[in-house]
């Protein structure tokens, strides 16, 4: 416990599932201070609560963040600014599966982006932008096993055939209109959340080599964990059929596993070495949980999709980009 004391963390998504369970970890593991997340500060506040019962440690502070809305995303920042924190860790946890009809947020973005990945660039540029980040801080963003292509019902969509097909060949544009799931993407829920984790997975990869040395950051997937409310708008055959199959399934095939473990998951990446930065890593291929591997896929490894969506998320953020200054 002693070599966390001192040290500081983000949680976000924390009144729940995945993000409360990573929150009680890292309290039992020695943070002093941990902030979380709640889309109300009524539901970030009762979470602080049973995490205090839980854990038995009045370490926990909270910021109500809707990350489908830029305005809320930016007082989040400002008040964490006013703080004064330095934090050594930022686990960008928040994210949903989108239900069966397209939802976008005010500013046209799909809400599984808006809420995975582009709530979650904006609020992390403004924190480096403020400084709010530690010397050898961890950044874990939420990826998932879809990424890689093999989960059923859950297709990312492959960016530079969608670029060639719809937009000229011009990936950013391509990549753009996928965030936005304009008129060229058929929308369907399970392949608008492997193509957004995918793109989490771009995002890890270019921020890797803009962040100073010793600073880190790595999509994570912390692999199928049924007993969250993560996949409460999949789709019928995901919750009813696929998911309960899974679980039926015996331990050693590596498809299910408690929400303890799935946490823990971000808790092990938090503690990669310094030279391990911009990757994804997720379960062996074809399995849903098990021991961490990194992802050399080569439509994970692109390196010029990686920088299409990034240039990508920078334009639906409003020109939010990395900090020149830092």
């Amino acid at each position: 416990m002693s070599d966390n004391n001192g040290k500081i963390a983000l949680v976000t998504g924390a009144t729940s599932g995945l993000g409360f369970e990573a929150a009680a970890q890292l309290a039992e593991l020695g943070y002093d201070r941990i902030t979380i997340t709640g889309r109300s500060a009524a539901k970030a506040d009762a979470a602080r609560a049973e995490l205090i019962a839980r854990t038995g440690r009045d370490v926990y502070e909270t910021i109500a963040l809707d990350l489908g809305n830029p305005d809320s995303v930016r007082n989040a920042a400002e008040e964490m600014a006013k703080r004064g924190t330095k934090f050594n860790l930022l686990l960008l946890n928040a994210g949903s599966v989108g239900g069966a009809n397209l939802v976008k947020t005010a500013e046209g973005i799909e809400i599984t982006f808006a809420s995975s990945l582009i709530g979650h660039h904006q609020l992390s540029m403004q924190m480096i932008a403020d400084e709010m980040l530690a010397e050898h801080a961890r950044i874990v963003i939420a990826g998932s096993e879809a990424a890689r292509g093999d989960v059923p019902t859950m297709n990312a969509v492959n960016l530079p055939d969608f670029a060639a097909k719809h937009h000229s060949g011009d990936l950013p544009a391509a990549a753009e209109s996928l965030i936005r799931s304009d008129r060229s993407v058929k929308y369907k829920p399970g392949n608008a959340y492997a193509s957004a984790k995918l793109f989490v997975a771009y995002w890890s990869a270019e921020l890797a080599r803009k962040l100073p040395a010793g600073t880190t950051v790595n999509a994570v997937s912390p692999g199928n964990a049924p007993d969250t409310n993560a996949v409460r708008n999949a789709n019928f055959f995901m919750r009813r059929i696929m998911l309960p199959v899974m679980k039926a399934m015996p331990a050693r095939m590596g498809m299910v596993s408690p929400v303890s473990v799935a946490a823990g998951r971000y808790l092990e990446a938090s503690r990669f070495p310094d030279d391990v930065s911009g990757g994804f890593f997720a379960s062996a291929p074809k399995k849903m949980t098990g021991p961490l591997h990194k992802v050399v896929l080569p439509h994970v490894l692109d390196r010029a999709s990686q920088a299409a969506a990034w240039d990508a998320i920078v334009s639906v953020s409003g020109g939010v980009d990395y900090p020149t200054h830092v």
